[in-house]
């Protein structure tokens, strides 16, 4: 015999679930520009993405289709000279490398490197290949990498950097190398090109 209150707990579960999503994601809309990161930075998604409410950093916002562990696109708009890329737990204890004025381009990888192995505690972090590319009207940079997370999971990456006007504006797309990464990549490029400031 099932207990009466069964159904009702099923239903307060359901509810929960809803509620816990319906804050943690904002939907952005296939063909409808948005600004990210709270900069000039804009995009136009070629297909519907979740935008997670918690951001890693002032100048920081990230988008996923999956979950953050399986799709993770990251934006950085307009990060200031002095400032790390996300949020520092503790600027005496663990300090996150800065992007600042003397920061080139051809070291931006360097910076996300360090940002990762700090933020995440990753021990194991590559860079792949590193190509000059036009970005937002500008000499930018592209660059692959690989990490295993603290889930001993390994994930490929890619990023696209510009340095404009004194800050730093780069996208980043992480997921697991099998499968998730090949199936979300076209998807990540596509919002890189739509990429514009202003």
């Amino acid at each position: 015999m099932k207990p009466r209150n069964a159904p009702v707990v099923l239903v307060i579960a359901a509810a929960l679930v809803c509620a816990s999503n319906a804050n943690s994601h904002k939907l952005r809309e296939k063909g409808v520009k948005v600004a990210v990161a709270g900069s000039a930075l804009s995009v136009t998604p070629t297909r519907d993405w979740n935008r997670l409410t918690e951001k890693p950093g002032k100048n920081a916002e990230t988008w996923t289709l999956d979950g953050g562990r399986l799709n993770d696109i990251t934006f950085y708009g307009a990060v200031p000279s002095g400032s790390p890329l996300v949020k520092e737990r503790s600027k005496k204890k663990e300090p996150l490398p800065k992007f600042t004025g003397k920061t080139l381009l051809v070291e931006v990888p360097e910076l996300l490197e360090g940002t990762y192995r700090a933020y995440k505690g990753i021990g194991l972090f590559r860079v792949v290949s590193t190509e000059p590319v036009t970005f937002l009207g500008q000499d930018g940079v592209r660059f692959t990498y690989e990490f295993t997370d603290t889930d001993g999971l390994t994930r490929k990456g890619e990023a696209t950097a510009v340095i404009a006007k004194g800050a730093l504006y780069m996208i980043t797309f992480d997921a697991p190398r099998l499968h998730y990464f090949d199936r979300s990549i076209s998807d990540f490029r596509a919002l890189v090109q739509s990429a514009t400031i202003g």
